[in-house]
């Protein structure tokens, strides 16, 4: 089997290098001026969107484990809605908000026009943090169950209320838990960016498909695209590797030593 792999990948190399590629288009293009252009607002639009997810599911993962009727049910409607509707719908939606409010403001204070706000940018920013926030709602409330209920109860034993506990006691434990899923997250919406070129922010597939319009060396551009998020999702794949071990110190020495007593334990057993 690992020789058949090897071979259909150096097949797939050759197939590659003995086809019609002008490799030098990907060459002069993969560091111009308009790509990396594209390639710094994928990353700034990428990590605006994932703090708006964060802190919008944190919010909503507390919601929807509140004692409160109201906010529970806001909660799960929240993650119901945005969950449902694909990515690109909430894209559109956004950036044709004017259709439906050509105005937006505080009545009797502060009214513009929707279209010179609803950039974009801010569509593309609102579309995905706010679906995104859906997702990390579940993760958090995920990572928040996996911590014993024994932790809230001593919380709130010495006088925190349930809030304060969940931020000061149970949150940071769950981080270990929490941290993997979004770093695949974070990864993943490096690439669900380049649905915001469809309402024309300048992403890395934009700047890509501007070129190629011109040029029309398509598949040579996107190559160019394809290397460029490889380059992205490598960097950060990295990062999560060390953010997970920041979150996890102590619980692989703390399972080491369980595993070490439950061995002597049964060594004394035998004997």
């Amino acid at each position: 089997m690992a020789a058949i792999c090897i071979v259909l990948l150096l097949l797939l190399a050759r197939a590659f290098w003995q086809g019609d590629i002008a490799w030098q288009y990907v060459s002069e293009n993969l560091f111009s001026k308009s790509i990396l252009s594209g390639v710094s607002n994928t990353i700034i639009m990428t990590f605006c969107a994932m703090v708006v997810g964060i802190v919008l599911g944190v919010i909503a993962a507390i919601m929807r484990m509140s004692d409160n009727p109201v906010l529970r049910n806001i909660s799960i409607g929240y993650v119901w809605l945005f969950r449902g509707t694909p990515a690109l719908l909430q894209l559109l939606l956004w950036f044709n908000l004017a259709l439906i409010f050509p105005r937006i403001g505080i009545p009797g204070l502060l009214s513009v026009r929707t279209v010179d706000v609803m950039t974009p940018f801010v569509a593309a920013l609102l579309g995905l943090g706010i679906q995104q926030g859906a997702y990390t709602a579940e993760v958090v409330r995920a990572g928040l169950l996996s911590i014993d209920k024994g932790q809230m109860e001593a919380a709130q034993s010495i006088g925190m209320t349930k809030l304060r506990a969940t931020l000061k006691i149970v949150l940071p434990q769950a981080m270990r838990v929490i941290v993997p899923p979004i770093g695949n997250e974070t990864i993943g919406m490096v690439k669900l960016t380049s649905l915001a070129s469809v309402i024309q922010y300048s992403e890395v597939l934009r700047s890509v498909e501007d070129i190629y319009y011109v040029n029309s060396r398509v598949i040579e551009l996107l190559i160019v695209a394809a290397i460029w998020y490889m380059v992205a999702v490598t960097i950060l794949s990295i990062a999560q590797i060390y953010i997970e071990r920041h979150f996890s110190k102590g619980w692989g020495r703390r399972d080491a030593g369980a595993q070490h007593a439950t061995h002597q334990a049964l060594v004394g057993e035998a004997g």
